[in-house]
């Protein structure tokens, strides 16, 4: 799994475990996600490539740097808007654009609703934001739609993963790095993730 990173700390673990319980209010699910996508997001600038340019300090000049290619957030309608916040707080500069996804609960099958995207994807680093990658199929339907339209590097942030989403977008998208904070045991008989969280869509927005 050389696509694969896990971003793990005790802050991200004690975060996780307060997703998981599910006592847990939306509100307190929510400020919980956000605090790990800080994390995500920062575990993934990384690998950003800078440019020099000169700064001129209240003493004298320096020494500065900037992002040298546009960064464009893709959170996958509407559990992924729970993580733009947190990534435009550490990526200010982002454009921001959405993919509308939903499952078929029969055939746990992706059937795609709204896509809108920023120009210039091709010369940009496109991050996918989706919380839960559970069997796959959202996220290389998203994918299969952003290269389709010309997207170049392309980046996965999640919080938990299975084994059947990562094996399937190694097959499909090998390309693609995953940045998830945990691997799971596996999907149970309706493509959810055990443990798990439940619906992160549902958590985050209070929709049960």
């Amino acid at each position: 799994m050389n696509n694969l990173i896990i971003v793990d700390n005790p802050l991200v673990r004690k975060d996780l475990s307060i997703l998981r319980d599910k006592n847990s209010s939306p509100s307190i699910f929510r400020e919980a996600l956000g605090r790990i996508s800080y994390s995500i997001a920062i575990e993934i600038s990384k690998n950003f490539e800078l440019e020099e340019y000169e700064v001129e300090t209240p003493l004298e000049k320096t020494k500065g740097y900037k992002l040298k290619h546009q960064v464009v957030l893709i959170p996958v309608l509407r559990a992924g808007l729970s993580m733009v916040d947190s990534f435009l707080q550490m990526m200010p500069e982002a454009k921001v654009g959405h993919i509308g996804l939903q499952r078929d609960e029969k055939t746990l099958q992706p059937i795609d609703y709204y896509y809108k995207t920023p120009s210039g994807l091709k010369s940009s680093i496109t991050i996918l934001l989706d919380p839960m990658l559970a069997t796959g199929g959202s996220a290389v339907a998203s994918f299969n739609y952003l290269k389709k339209n010309g997207a170049g590097k392309c980046l996965l942030a999640c919080l938990i993963s299975a084994p059947e989403g990562i094996e399937r977008m190694n097959k499909e998208h090998p390309d693609i790095l995953i940045y998830t904070a945990a691997v799971d045991r596996k999907l149970n008989d309706n493509g959810y993730i055990l443990p798990g969280l439940g619906d992160a869509g549902d958590r985050t927005f209070g929709t049960f």
